[in-house]
């Protein structure tokens, strides 16, 4: 057993953060092996040097970085993707398809697949599986996503793909009889997510009764929270089994409900980047589903004015929310790591510092800058 300490940091767990401690993992095995007083004066060290040593981040909800897209369907690209949002804390994450033609998507999914088989080798993320957005969404909030790919929600299809495929999102309007949301609930393997709907309040409970437990993206491209129509928010508020994700780059939504939805959800919200191919990259011109998009700050949007996607970095995601509520960095932490290897089915060995799990581990400093980047008790970024 080859035990490394990290010493003289501040450990986050998943209810405190612990000073004085060290953190010890097993770097043959890439496990964690717990939380301990100190280190013998013989061990492998890391000097914390007082950052904030955090469980690695999961980005569930992520199609580009770098120049990449997911659509795009090249391994390269995903690998791209793998080593570009190490640099940001993200040990594990979904690439993300969206509302292409249909041979595209397969495509994408033929990729992911070869990319999961090859990425250990890769000093990146872990690709857990692939989070379908669309096609299977309404028209009228189809967002950047083009039209003319919509299609009618097909369980066969989500279930044929269920070996990589781990989160699809749908609108339930589209869905006669929740049919496609039965099937797939009862199969179990794929987690099912409302987005890109204007279902009614109604609509959404029933959706939500029959199989939906997730909702993409909170507040954007959905029917929006009225007091006589409470739409897919309020559903997603209301529903105890529905987790819902949050873009919390100051744009998409206002950062005055950050803490609203903490609170109502708990450990059912989870911070995503929604992040294109624009993401690290510079203002100017890109592509997303074949359409031009165009950055400026933080903004991305269609020639139209419409929003496309983010440029958001999972660990920014954090800051902005520590920066905009009084919540607990722990709680904030756990939006971005613990709370979605909850909804994904993994937390059993991702998402927290806890013996036996994965040595997935970030430093951290007070602005949340990455520091270093260590999957399965192996650096994969140092700044």
């Amino acid at each position: 057993m080859s035990l490394t300490y990290i010493v003289n940091g501040k450990i986050v767990l998943p209810d405190s953060v612990v000073c004085g401690k060290a953190l010890v993992f097993d770097a043959e095995a890439g496990k964690i092996a717990g939380v301990v007083d100190g280190a013998p004066s013989d061990a492998e060290i890391i000097d914390a040097k007082g950052l904030y040593v955090a469980p690695g981040l999961l980005d569930m909800h992520i199609h580009g970085y770098l120049g990449a897209d997911t659509c795009d369907a090249d391994v390269r690209g995903i690998r791209t993707m793998a080593e570009g949002v190490a640099q940001n804390g993200v040990t594990t994450f979904l690439p993300t398809t969206m509302t292409v033609a249909k041979a595209d998507i397969v495509a994408a999914l033929d990729a992911v697949r070869t990319a999961k088989r090859e990425s250990a080798a890769w000093q990146g993320a872990e690709i857990l599986g692939v989070h379908a957005e669309g096609p299977f969404i309404n028209p009228s909030k189809k967002g950047a996503q083009a039209e003319e790919n919509i299609l009618t929600p097909d369980a066969d299809f989500i279930l044929e793909n269920a070996d990589i495929i781990k989160v699809v999102t749908l609108a339930p309007e589209m869905d006669k009889d929740h049919a496609a949301i039965k099937r797939l609930a009862q199969d179990g393997r794929v987690l099912v997510s409302m987005g890109h709907t204007d279902a009614t309040f109604d609509e959404a409970m029933s959706a939500a009764r029959d199989g939906v437990s997730h909702a993409t993206h909170l507040f954007n491209a959905m029917s929006a929270l009225q007091h006589r129509n409470p739409g897919v928010v309020g559903a997603a508020l209301a529903a105890e089994n529905v987790s819902v994700e949050l873009i919390a780059d100051t744009f998409h939504i206002n950062p005055g409900l950050y803490t609203i939805v903490a609170k109502t959800k708990g450990d059912k919200m989870v911070l995503i980047t929604d992040c294109v191919r624009a993401g690290g990259m510079p203002d100017g011109e890109y592509e997303l589903g074949g359409q031009p998009i165009f950055l400026k700050g933080i903004e991305c949007r269609l020639a139209d004015g419409t929003i496309a996607g983010s440029v958001l970095r999972l660990n920014c995601a954090i800051k902005n929310v520590l920066d905009h509520t009084a919540l607990p960095l722990y709680e904030v932490f756990n939006m971005a790591s613990l709370n979605p290897a909850k909804r994904l089915g993994v937390a059993d060995r991702l998402g927290s510092l806890e013996e036996g799990k994965d040595a997935d581990i970030i430093l951290v400093d007070e602005s949340i800058n990455v520091i270093r980047t260590i999957k399965k008790g192996r650096t994969i970024y140092e700044a």
